[in-house]
């Protein structure tokens, strides 16, 4: 069965990131890993020193933008996402946009940030092609994704309580965001449009004694839902049920991340 598409325009916009709801939820599981990585802390070190304008392409609920406004009050952020819902809540200047048509100018732009976005673009390449159109010479870009086996933990939940909702041997995929945009493809991707592409890995390992947080995770997946061939509510239950058994016999459920992010400068 052909998987969730997730770079629909509409899906996006209208569901998935109408509001910030089930991104909060995605990034709140984050809350129990260790080592903590302050991604927007990250991205302060890595931006330019110099006076300028960043343009945050996918903004979402704007982590980054509120850090850098308060932290650097001499660059000129800029909200940029293709919901207008989940911008209401992201202070002035923003806009919507779609990343593979910004509305910039060219060479406008000290760095462009891409933070765990690319992966919903459906044009990979006109994005990365603007992106560089609007970036200074000598500007930054950073980005972000996470590799291919990711929270694999999460895979074989999904899998198995999918497999016991159908009653089946055959274990559903989990519905997988980055793999459109993972870390283990996308420095030779960034390296076609930019130069000196660098990859700084941000192992951890989340350790959850209760469900829920886990299972809100997987409910921020629901924009999807219609399209992973199993009964979605019925499949959380079940994972719900399974967390329970495993926390029991384990006394914690570990999940293993790999993420990164990938820092890049203009040609």
């Amino acid at each position: 069965m052909k998987g969730p598409d997730t770079t629909s325009r509409a899906v996006l916009a209208e569901s998935a990131y109408s509001d910030e709801r089930h991104l909060a939820a995605r990034q709140s599981l984050y809350g129990w890993q260790r080592p903590r990585h302050d991604l927007p802390g990250i991205v302060l070190d890595h931006l330019p020193v110099e006076v300028g304008v960043v343009l945050d392409v996918g903004c979402g609920n704007g982590k980054y933008v509120t850090r850098i406004r308060a932290q650097r009050p001499d660059l000129t952020v800029i909200g940029m996402d293709i919901s207008a819902g989940i911008l209401t809540g992201v202070g002035p200047p923003v806009a919507v946009a779609d990343a593979a048509a910004l509305p910039a100018a060219d060479d406008c732009a000290a760095a462009v940030l891409a933070m765990h976005m690319l992966y919903h673009v459906t044009d990979l390449n006109a994005a990365l092609s603007e992106v560089a159109r609007v970036l200074k010479p000598g500007g930054v870009v950073i980005a972000s994704t996470n590799a291919r086996d990711d929270k694999r933990e999460l895979d074989d939940l999904w899998g198995s309580a999918a497999a016991d909702v159908l009653g089946t041997d055959h274990r559903p995929l989990r519905i997988s965001l980055s793999s459109g945009f993972s870390l283990d493809d996308a420095p030779d991707l960034l390296r076609t449009y930019f130069a000196d592409v660098r990859v700084v890995e941000l192992p951890g390992v989340i350790t959850v004694t209760e469900p829920e947080p886990v299972i809100a995770h997987l409910a921020s997946y629901r924009a999807w839902a219609d399209s992973v061939g199993v009964p979605f509510d019925v499949t959380l239950d079940r994972a719900r049920q399974r967390l329970h058994e495993l926390i029991e016999r384990d006394g914690a459920f570990h999940i293993h991340c790999r993420g990164g992010i990938l820092l890049c400068t203009a040609r």
